[in-house]
């Protein structure tokens, strides 16, 4: 949580990182301005200070399928958001149904349609436009984000182009919903989700070959390079000493990466580790999305206050699959956003 450092940061119970990690992360992570701004608060002071290091990563901004239905079918995977909604379309035509979408989760259901919304925010719109909106600094109800919304909506609002329809996307849980891949004849042929979706998938299915996944596209004709949206964990100094700046040291050296790679359930940002040291094919192109990043932006409802992105984002979303005007949810939001202000 990098609101929750910023606190820290903010009341003096942080310590600023050894100078000149800034400059190192610019030079040695994928996407590094990325990943300086996400470690950078304002101190107690108020002066902005590089805080915190990410060190592993998680990444969201994939497409899941079963490379034999794609082969059978005649698909290729698609490099380009326009080339995604053609083949989208073109599933269709064909008699089948694109997309499994699902949006339960009990409490926090909803939560997988605001992973959507972000990923479309970074490809229609600039990162800093997306900062602007995870801070409020632009309403909830902007043009920018009422788009990225209705981006959404053109994939999860079409029964068409949804298994069940769009009808079945509020209330499919979204630990089944990739289960239609692996039907036969597939019930659908992609699912959006982030890398720890294969928890869910049918018993021994083998990655690679099962299987696999493509990086959700950027939109060809906007010039916005390939933004990965994600999370991960950031490392902070709580108590100052020599040893706590070593530590911080030592996260910048290929070794410490390399170490936990090899163990699986990690991946990182870092140019210069050995990418042949992942544990698996798998995470070796997980790793590979992340290091082919130009921007990198922490999940936006995850930066936002509680009631916000754990609240009333989450059950916008769901008004709007279920068939309300985005524009009207997005007010909505605002709303309450205003309300605790």
């Amino acid at each position: 949580q990098p609101g929750l450092a910023a606190d820290l940061a903010s009341k003096g119970q942080l310590a600023s990182l050894p100078e000149g990690t800034s400059d190192w992360m610019k030079e040695n992570y994928a996407a590094g301005q990325s990943w300086v701004d996400l470690g950078t608060y304002p101190g107690p002071e108020g002066n902005e200070e590089l805080f915190t290091f990410f060190y592993k990563v998680d990444v969201k901004s994939l497409v899941w399928y079963v490379p034999e239905a794609f082969e059978e079918a005649g698909y290729e995977v698609p490099e380009s958001m326009e080339a995604l909604k053609e083949l989208t379309q073109q599933i269709v035509d064909d008699g089948g149904t694109p997309w499994c979408i699902g949006l339960g989760s009990g409490a926090a259901t909803g939560w997988p349609a605001t992973d959507w919304v972000e990923d479309m925010m970074l490809r229609t719109s600039s990162p800093e436009t997306y900062d602007k909106w995870v801070s409020n600094e632009i309403p909830f109800d902007d043009p920018a984000v009422v788009a990225a919304i209705e981006e959404y909506g053109f994939f999860a609002r079409n029964d068409e182009f949804v298994n069940g329809g769009a009808a079945s996307v509020a209330n499919t849980d979204f630990r089944d919903s990739p289960g239609g891949l692996f039907t036969f004849p597939p019930e659908c042929y992609m699912h959006r989700q982030a890398s720890f979706i294969p928890t869910f998938f049918p018993e021994g299915t083998e990655m690679g070959t099962d299987a696999d996944f493509f990086y959700f596209p950027s939109y060809e004709g906007k010039d916005l390079g390939k933004p990965v949206l994600g999370a991960g964990t950031t490392w902070g100094i709580t108590k100052d000493s020599k040893a706590a700046q070593a530590l911080i040291e030592y996260l910048k050296t290929p070794i410490a990466h390399e170490s936990w790679m090899a163990l699986s359930g990690f991946l990182t940002p870092h140019k210069g580790v050995n990418t042949e040291l992942y544990s698996s094919e798998t995470s070796k192109q997980l790793g590979d999305v992340l290091l082919n990043a130009t921007t990198f932006r922490f999940d936006a409802s995850d930066l936002m206050p509680g009631e916000i992105g754990a609240g009333a984002f989450w059950t916008g979303m769901v008004d709007y699959t279920s068939g309300s005007e985005a524009d009207a949810v997005a007010s909505d939001i605002q709303t309450r956003w205003d309300a605790i202000n």
